[in-house]
């Protein structure tokens, strides 16, 4: 029994080993074959490798900010009035969808490399969550419909609150340094400058 489990240990150990070269050896194989060069004409040349690369980060975000808001409405009856009170709570995501960059969105002149990005937006419009949005206060029957304008008006003042341009260019600062840092490995000596898209 001993012997079988020694054996098994054994086997299992080499498999282990072969799997780990395997790796190994394609990781390498693909650093090898992704790499990036500078043209005579001042345009970097990357591979497609590192192109579909960048491009499938998609949607990159820089900054999120949260928010609630406490939104009340009332509706005067004869005898009495009704009122409702919800609170809403939502997560704004602001960044850059690298899908959007222009084809000469990166290019080189001289010891520079220039990165030009789309501009910094909101990337997703269904950022309250729904879930964990409730009701503080309620009396009264109220209809979809006067909670759907109450939605608006929870969403309307969040985007008035967080999508500043102070929270913008926050989000541009993250962005340049966190690109830029990314760049410089494959683009050294070279200096990285990342811009914004006017």
């Amino acid at each position: 029994m001993t012997d079988g489990m020694n054996r098994l240990t054994v086997m299992l150990a080499s498999l282990a080993v072969i799997a780990a070269a395997i790796c190994i050896a394609w990781l390498l194989r693909s650093a090898k074959d992704s790499s990036l060069s500078l043209s005579s004409a001042g345009e970097i040349d990357c591979t497609p490798t590192i192109v579909e690369r960048m491009r499938s980060i998609g949607q990159w975000e820089f900054l999120s900010v949260s928010d609630e808001e406490l939104v009340d409405t009332v509706r005067t009856g004869f005898f009495s009035d009704d009122e409702l009170v919800r609170i809403y709570y939502g997560t704004l995501r602001i960044g850059i969808d690298l899908r959007e960059c222009s084809p000469e969105w990166i290019t080189a002149e001289g010891d520079t490399v220039f990165v030009t990005l789309p501009e910094m937006r909101l990337l997703d419009h269904n950022f309250i969550d729904e879930a964990n949005s409730r009701a503080f206060f309620e009396t009264g029957k109220w209809s979809n419909k006067d909670r759907k304008d109450m939605y608006e008006r929870a969403r309307r003042r969040m985007l008035a609150r967080c999508l500043t341009e102070a929270n913008l260019n926050a989000a541009r600062a993250n962005a340049k340094e966190q690109i830029a840092r990314m760049l410089r490995l494959i683009a050294e000596p070279r200096v990285v400058k990342v811009e914004f898209a006017v």
